[in-house]
Parts: structure tokens; sequence; C-alpha cells
């Protein structure tokens, strides 16, 4: 079997996913996105970075940092026919937290109140609606970035208004979350396919939990509620291999807030004694039709 990996460097995740490969008695190519020099007018015949033709790989896992990247190499690979994880449907969909959200809602799964605007007044409509506080969210993002708590009106006036200035037009999307009174912790779940292998809570008394900015992976326990919750969220936005960030409400309960793609689990496996990586390729040869 013939598997590939995109990077844009060699993170400790990596390192971990490469080590899992040739457990399975595989060693993968590693393709690093900034030496991908692709004819998009031609097909899979061409060769990588390394000189296999991108037609030979049966799997190709997709680990970039950059996002856009990312997105653009899954969608030659689906034109090509490709067996690429994750899918562009899957990527494309948690990239963007405005189509995250709506693909949540048409599956019914629970989820704190959004709203989106496109000008500033009718943004400072839509947060006093929602109600203060508000969490101001770029649509596109992740490691907890550029996200902003506004307390009241003259804060997200003032938010709004540096947005504004900015050049990108995601920018000028205003995708706001109600703030949800979450116990100093939120919850990351660890979805592949249909089965939550893991999860952790990240817990900090900053009201951004991520690790990335300093909060502290524990062990939580996977119950058949949050599995169930879980599976239906990844099942919404495509599959595959996915991290889910949970809110517990004091009221409502469990609500999903974000899905992560490409995820980052070095801090996870030792509170959950879960060994991510190996499952990780163990789930994605599974999915390689003839082999796993």
């Amino acid at each position: 079997m013939h598997v590939g990996i995109i990077i844009s460097h060699v993170r400790p995740e990596e390192k971990l996913l490469i080590e899992a490969f040739q457990k399975h008695g595989l060693t993968p190519d590693i393709i690093s996105d900034r030496e991908i020099d692709l004819e998009l007018t031609a097909g899979a015949e061409q060769l990588a970075p390394g000189g296999a033709a991108w037609g030979d790989y049966d799997l190709i896992l997709e680990r970039s940092v950059s996002t856009s990247r990312g997105l653009y190499l899954l969608a030659i690979f689906q034109s090509w026919g490709l067996h690429a994880l994750n899918s562009y449907q899957t990527a494309s969909t948690c990239a963007d937290k405005f189509l995250t959200t709506i693909a949540l809602a048409q599956a019914g799964v629970p989820q704190p109140a959004a709203r989106t605007a496109f000008d500033p007044d009718s943004a400072l409509q839509s947060i006093a609606k929602l109600g203060y506080p508000a969490v101001l969210k770029p649509v596109t993002g992740s490691w907890g970035r550029l996200l902003a708590r506004v307390n009241d009106p003259t804060a997200a006036e003032a938010i709004i208004e540096h947005r504004q200035t900015l050049g990108d037009y995601q920018h000028h999307i205003y995708y706001t979350q109600e703030y949800v009174q979450k116990p100093q912790r939120d919850i990351r779940a660890f979805v592949l396919g249909e089965r939550t292998i893991c999860a952790i809570y990240r817990s900090s008394e900053h009201w951004i939990t991520n690790t990335a900015r300093g909060g502290k992976a524990s062990n939580c326990p996977v119950t058949p509620e949050l599995d169930a919750l879980c599976v239906k969220a990844a099942q919404a936005v495509g599959g595959g291999i996915v991290a889910i960030d949970v809110f517990e409400d004091p009221q409502r309960g469990l609500l999903v807030n974000e899905i992560n793609h490409t995820m980052e689990f070095r801090n996870s496996s030792a509170p959950t004694g879960v060994d991510i990586p190996s499952e990780v390729v163990a789930y994605a040869l599974s999915t390689v039709k003839g082999g796993g």
C-alpha cells in the first residue's frame, strides 16, 4: 500500500503518525505542501515531490497547517478520484464556522445560538439581538485566535471598526455566537468514523480554554450521550477524522461549539490513555478499498 502525508512542517503529531504507520509495516511518503507544483488541467499521472505519481497513492492524509493549501489540494485530489482524508466536503465545512453552524443546524445537533451580518450597523443590531456578552469569531481560524468576547455595545463598535479596516473579505462577515457560561472548561472529543475514541477536558481560568492558549488537559469519560452527540456532529459535516469541541451548558446540557478537521492531539493521548495516532492510522487504513 502506498501512503502519502501532506505536511507544512513535521510537528509532534506528524512524527507520531509516521511511527504509527511504520508499526503497520508502512513507510509513508512525506510531501511538503511548499514543494507541490501541479498542472490543474492535467490528471493524477503527474509526479508528486519525491517521484511517485499522485495516482499511485492508495491513501493521502492531509495534515497541512495551512487551511487554504489543504483545501485546494483536497479539491484537486477529489477531482482526480484519489482517496484522501479528510474529504474535501468535511474539510471545507469544518474550516468555515459559518458552514459548520449551518450543517449542524440541518442535522439537528444542539449548538450555541449564532447570528451573522455583513454590514457594521447590521452587525451591531445582530449582536444586540443575541445579547451581551457575546463572542465575535472569524469564520476561519483556529487555536483560539482573533476571538473576542464583547460585553457591551462600545466594545462591539471598537472591534467591528477594527475588522472593517482589515483587507480580507472574511473579516467583514460578522459571525457572532452566544456566550455560554461553561464551568471553566470545555470538552474536546476525538471522532474516527462512527466512534468517539476518547475525550479530554480543557480547563482554564480564562474563557478561552484551548490547550494552545494554556488550557490544561485531563481525561473526560466518553459517555453514551457524549459519543452519540459527537458522532452525529461528525456525520453532519461529512465524517472522517475530526475533533469536536463541546460546551457543557448548565440548562441545555451538551452543545457542539466547533469541529476541527486537522486535529492536534499531542496533549491528549497521555491523559486519556488512548494511543490516538495508532487509532487514526488504523481507521485511515480501514477506509482504503482492499486494504487496512
